[in-house]
């Protein structure tokens, strides 16, 4: 099993060390706070640090899991690639594409793979629903209508549309199997210094749309997904992973809650490194939800849909 460093056990990476140790590969915890890296590190009797180069000198690891703040992606990542470490980063790659791209190409010239952590790929209700939509059980897709809202009273570093919205991005452009040609984003305010809620609309070839809408307001949690296509629609709850199909000839539900999407995920990233293939979503593919990202903001600035060229 390879020997994986976990960079960040905050919010989302507890659950990286949690699945980390059950897969017997979690080496070594690194957080900067020393109460949460000792916590973890205890937890689940692994060494644990607050300086990434102590890890380095110390542990004899293979690959390395970023959980850290987005702003902090690309210092972080660039550190471990040159130290020579396959990388798993949270999404997304980075908080700008330029950082981004600097981050493909690194890894690239060393020789190392890098996965992007866009967790929907390996939800078991969105492969039914791309499996569907593949075999066309129910026709071609038409519309995929996107609600991912939950009050946020905590700190970002940055707005929505890089740290929420990019997964529902992420997640059109994999049911479609194309890339959007044109955004057009709203977003504003209302609860702190970063954008809190936006609405975008993706156009894909032959009049095919997705409408993303995503905030840190509504008091409930909600993770939705409708799919309408030429003969039927599709619902899907990204949490319970049911998937609930309506037809002429009636409805049929379907339930996926044997298999957590993160494990299927960081399984995946390392069964890529042992084996040398490409990840699931390497550097390069998460870049492309990034520009569409980035396009997304200049799209709300300006009042005007942004062709998109990827």
């Amino acid at each position: 099993m390879l020997k994986v460093g976990l960079v960040g056990a905050g919010g989302w990476g507890k659950n990286h060390a949690r699945v980390l140790s059950e897969l017997g590969a979690l080496a070594a915890i690194c957080d900067v706070d020393i109460t949460r890296a000792e916590e973890f590190g205890r937890k689940y009797n692994v060494s644990y640090y607050t300086s990434i180069d102590e890890m380095l000198s110390k542990e004899k690891i293979e690959v390395a899991h970023v959980c850290t703040p987005t702003t902090t992606h690309y210092s972080v990542s660039k550190k471990l690639l040159e130290s020579g470490l396959h990388v798993f980063i949270e999404k997304p790659i980075a908080a700008s594409v330029k950082e981004g791209m600097e981050i493909a190409s690194l890894a690239e010239e060393k020789k190392r793979l890098v996965g992007v952590g866009y967790i929907e790929r390996f939800n078991p209700a969105v492969i039914h629903l791309k499996e569907m939509i593949v075999q066309k059980q129910l026709g071609e897709l038409l519309v995929a209508e996107f609600y991912r809202e939950n009050r946020w009273a905590g700190v970002k570093d940055v707005g929505i549309l890089l740290d929420t919205s990019v997964h529902d991005i992420d997640t059109a452009r994999y049911i479609f199997s194309e890339e959007p040609y044109q955004v057009f984003c709203r977003t504003g305010k209302v609860l702190g210094e970063h954008d809190d809620f936006a609405v975008l609309m993706l156009s894909f070839k032959r009049s095919r749309t997705a409408i993303l809408v995503t905030n840190w307001v509504t008091p409930k949690k909600e993770r939705r997904l409708s799919a309408i296509l030429t003969q039927g629609v599709v619902r899907l709850d990204f949490i319970t992973r049911e998937v609930k199909v309506d037809t002429d000839a009636g409805a049929e539900t379907f339930q996926h809650q044997s298999q957590e999407p993160l494990k299927l995920e960081i399984s995946s990233f390392l069964e890529a490194v042992r084996s040398g293939k490409k990840p699931a979503v390497d550097a390069r593919d998460a870049i492309k939800t990034s520009i569409i990202a980035e396009a997304a903001a200049y799209s709300s600035r300006k009042g005007l849909p942004v062709n998109v060229e990827l």
